[in-house]
């Protein structure tokens, strides 16, 4: 394999002109996203630069409190994010989304860690920061997708859960339909990703190792693993935030009461 290509200031100077070149566009078409396009470019560049100074100073100590810390970052910042495009009205919303993106996120690494990877020392930088960025990423979007769809769902069908629960139906029973509804949504992107992978898209972990120069099959192995890791997470995620969701929707007395 040749050795990679290093990028530097003038090639990436030559990147940010595919972003002048869109925002060029949306002038000349009116689109009216040259302030967006703007504002994202900024904040790509800031923020991955960030990452990427405080990624080189995780590596070089090699602290376990400084890597666990860098994941609670991440981890708050998902947990707001999800909350935001769920609902701020539902009480205990935040908390709920903490432990689920911890709880999911943590069994999965240790899975992962103690099973397929076993790297030494456990909290090796190089694999448990990408991996729970990866699993937190998914995790958020999974929940987010999952628990919007759902507080939706409930909220515009008030008539019919008070219908089920006249007839005899628990919460739980009344709901079913709705969560199963709203798990299926947070699934939808993950499945999708799964059905084409490698025939139609090549995610960014096989397109990253192998520009790194790494062995093409070892990258499909290490894109199979992230694949199934994500599956798993999401799937997880999904399944416990719709189950915290619906319960905040009735109360002590099984009385259904609108978000």
């Amino acid at each position: 394999m040749e050795e990679t290509i290093q990028l530097d200031l003038a090639r990436l100077g030559w990147a940010l002109g595919l972003m002048v070149i869109a925002v060029g566009l949306s002038l000349w078409q009116h689109l009216g996203l040259e302030w967006k396009l703007g504002v994202a470019t900024g904040r790509t560049i800031v923020q991955l630069l960030a990452v990427g100074y405080f990624l080189a100073v995780a590596f070089s100590i090699q602290n376990s409190w400084l890597v666990l810390a860098i994941i609670g970052v991440m981890m708050f910042t998902a947990t707001v994010v999800a909350r935001n495009r769920i609902s701020r009205k539902l009480p205990q919303l935040l908390p709920l989304l903490g432990g689920v993106l911890f709880c999911t996120t943590t069994l999965t690494l240790a899975y992962v860690h103690l099973l397929v990877i076993r790297p030494q020392p456990w909290f090796d930088p190089q694999y448990l920061i990408p991996l729970a960025g990866i699993l937190l990423g998914n995790a958020m979007n999974a929940a987010a997708i999952a628990g919007e769809r759902l507080v939706t769902n409930l909220n515009s069908s008030q008539i019919e859960i008070e219908t089920h629960l006249s007839l005899g139906a628990t919460p739980a029973q009344a709901t079913q339909q709705y969560r199963n509804d709203a798990i299926q949504a947070g699934l939808i992107p993950i499945l999708n990703a799964m059905t084409v992978i490698g025939i139609v898209t090549l995610p960014g972990i096989i397109t990253g190792q192998i520009l790194a120069g790494a062995d093409p099959f070892n990258a499909a192995l290490y894109q199979m693993l992230i694949m199934f890791m994500l599956a798993f997470v999401d799937l997880l995620a999904s399944l416990l935030v719709t189950q915290g969701i619906y319960r905040q929707f009735f109360n002590g007395a099984a009385q259904f009461t609108r978000h």
